[in-house]
C-alpha cells in the first residue's frame, strides 16, 4: 500500500522512530533550536515593557518587535540559497552564531538604540535556522518520518506560549530583563551540540553549480523594508492610509521572487501549499492578537482569564499536531492541509459571532479550540508537503519559500488588522471588523487547499522561482 507521495505505508517492527536510536539526539536537539527561538520571541513581549522603561525607550518599542520579523525573511532567503549550493550545515551553524550575537547585544545592551540592532540580529539568525532546519529534516530524516519531527516542531513552537510569558516575568522579577537574552545562550549551544553529530557527511551536500541568487536576495531586503514599513507608517496624519496601501503593494511585488513561481496565483501543487500555510497563518494570527483584547475590555474579564483563550488554542494546536504525527503516512496529508484551513475557518467564523452578538465569553474558548485544531494539522503536514514536492538542489529554497509565507503573511495581517482597528473605533465595532477580515482571510485558504495535489511534480526549481 502507497500513499500519495508514493511512501510505503505498510507497517513495520522495525520502523524507525525520531525518538530512538540514531535519530534521538537529533530530534532532542533541533526541536530545542525550535523551542528556545519561540520562546525568545514570545518571553520579549512580557519583558519588553520594563526595557523600554529601564532604557527610556518608549520611542522605539515598536520597532523592537517588527525588526526581527523584517530581517528573518532577509535570513530565510540567504540560508535557503547556501543550503541549495553548499548543503545545511554551514547556514545553520551561521544562523545559530547571529542568533547567539543577536541574544548578547540585546542582554548587554546599554541603550534601546542597541537593543533594537540585536533584536535584528537576532531576527536573521532565527529565519535562517528554521530553513537550515528544514532541509537537515529533509536530508537526515526518511519521509515517512517528516509529520512526526514537524509534529515535534510544531509542539515546541506551542510550548512557549504556555510558559514563555510566565517564565519570563520571573526571571525579570528575581534578577533583571538581561538574563531573558543571556540566558538562553548557553542552552541553545548545547542543544547545537546535540545536533552536530547527525551533521556529518552533510557539509558541501549541496549543488555547487547552483548561483548565488543576489537578486532574490535584494528582493528580500525590500519585502522586509516595506513589511517593517508597514509597521510605523499607518498612524502618520493624512499620509498614514496611502503609505501603508504602497507599502502592501511593494512588499507584495517584493515577495515574488522569493515563493515558487504560481503561488500568488495559487497554481497547483506546491504553489498551492505555500500560499495556503501562509494564508492560513495570517488568519489565524491576525485574529489571535484580538482575542484578549475583546474578552478584556467589552467583557471585562481579568488578564488571566482572558489568556485562557489562547491557551486552549495553544493546547489543541499541540494535541492535534502531536495526533497527526502519530498517524504517519495512514493520514494522507493533503487531507490533513484541506481539514485544517476549514477548521481554522469555522474558528474564526464562530469568533465573528461572538464578536458581533456579543455571546457568552466562553465561546470564544471553544472557537480558538477548533482553530487550534486546524493549525496543529495544516501546519506540519504542510511542512512535509513541501520536502515531499521538492529535490535535493531546491530543498533549501521551498523551505525558505514556506518560512518567508509564514512571517509574511503574518506580518502582512497584522499590520492591516491593526490599521482597520484603528479606523473603526470612530464607526463601527473594531473587534468584528478584524475578525471578519480575519475570517475572509481564512477562507480564501480554504477554498485554495483544494487545489493542493502530489501528482503536480516535485515542486518548483531553481529555475521557476517567482510568483
Amino acid at each position: 500500500m502507497t500513499t500519495e507521495t508514493g511512501v510505503d505505508a505498510t507497517p513495520s517492527a522495525a520502523a524507525p522512530r525520531i525518538m530512538g536510536g540514531e535519530y534521538l539526539w537529533i530530534t532532542i536537539g533541533a526541536c530545542a533550536l525550535v523551542f528556545l527561538g519561540a520562546f525568545e520571541s514570545l518571553a520579549v513581549t512580557t519583558v519588553m515593557p520594563t526595557v523600554s522603561a529601564d532604557l527610556g525607550g518608549e520611542r522605539l518599542y515598536a520597532l523592537a518587535f517588527a525588526g526581527p520579523l523584517a530581517t528573518s525573511v532577509i535570513g530565510m532567503v540567504v540560508a535557503g540559497n547556501w543550503a541549495d549550493r553548499r548543503g545545511p550545515v554551514a547556514p545553520l551553524y551561521t544562523a545559530v552564531a547571529m542568533f547567539v550575537i543577536g541574544l548578547l547585544i540585546a542582554g548587554l545592551a546599554p541603550s534601546m538604540e542597541v537593543l533594537v540592532a540585536g533584536r535584528f540580529a537576532q531576527g536573521l539568525g532565527s529565519g535562517g535556522l528554521m530553513v537550515a532546519l528544514y532541509v537537515v529534516v529533509a536530508r537526515v530524516y526518511p519521509q515517512e518520518l517528516h509529520p512526526a519531527i514537524f509534529a515535534g516542531f510544531a509542539a515546541a513552537w506551542v510550548i512557549p506560549s504556555l510558559i514563555g510569558p510566565t517564565v519570563a516575568g520571573a526571571v525579570t522579577e528575581l534578577w533583571s530583563w538581561h538574563w531573558v537574552f543571556l540566558g538562553v545562550v548557553i542552552l541553545v549551544l548545547v542543544a547545537l551540540v546535540m545536533v552536530i553529530p547527525a551533521l556529518r557527511g552533510l557539509a558541501n551536500d549541496g549543488d555547487a553549480t547552483a548561483p548565488w541568487a543576489f537578486g532574490r536576495l535584494g528582493w528580500s531586503v525590500l519585502a522586509a523594508v516595506a513589511v517593517l514599513a508597514l509597521n510605523l507608517v499607518g498612524d502618520i496624519p493624512a499620509v498614514g492610509p496611502v503609505l501603508a496601501v504602497v507599502a502592501i503593494v511593494v512588499a507584495l511585488i517584493a515577495v515574488r521572487p522569493l515563493v515558487p513561481r504560481g503561488t500568488l496565483r495559487a497554481r497547483r501543487g506546491l504553489p498551492s501549499v505555500i500560499l495556503v500555510r501562509g494564508l492560513a497563518g495570517a488568519a489565524f494570527f491576525g485574529a489571535q492578537v484580538y482575542l484578549p483584547y475583546l474578552l478584556t475590555d467589552p467583557y471585562e474579564l481579568s488578564p488571566t482569564l482572558a489568556g485562557l483563550s489562547l491557551t486552549g488554542g495553544a493546547l489543541a494546536w499541540s494535541a492535534a499536531a502531536t495526533v497527526q504525527g502519530r498517524m504517519g503516512v495512514r493520514l494522507s496529508s493533503v487531507t490533513a492541509v484541506r481539514v485544517g484551513t476549514v477548521l481554522v475557518l469555522v474558528g474564526i467564523v464562530l469568533t465573528v459571532a461572538v464578536a458581533a452578538f456579543r455571546w457568552d465569553a466562553l465561546l470564544v474558548a471553544g472557537a480558538w479550540v477548533i482553530a487550534g485544531v486546524g493549525m496543529g494539522l495544516m501546519s506540519p503536514r504542510s511542512s512535509a508537503l513541501t520536502l515531499a514536492m521538492s529535490t535535493p538542489e531546491n530543498q533549501g529554497f521551498n523551505s525558505g519559500a514556506m518560512t518567508v509565507a509564514d512571517s509574511f503573511g503574518s506580518a502582512l495581517a497584522l499590520a492591516v488588522t491593526g490599521s482597520l482597528f484603528t479606523a473603526l473605533v470612530a464607526v463601527a465595532d473594531p473587534f468584528t471588523g478584524v475578525f471578519i477580515l480575519a475570517a475572509v482571510i481564512a477562507l480564501a485558504a480554504a477554498l485554495i487547499a483544494p487545489r493542493i495535489r502530489t501528482d503536480a511534480g516535485r515542486g518548483a526549481t531553481v529555475q521557476e522561482e517567482g510568483a
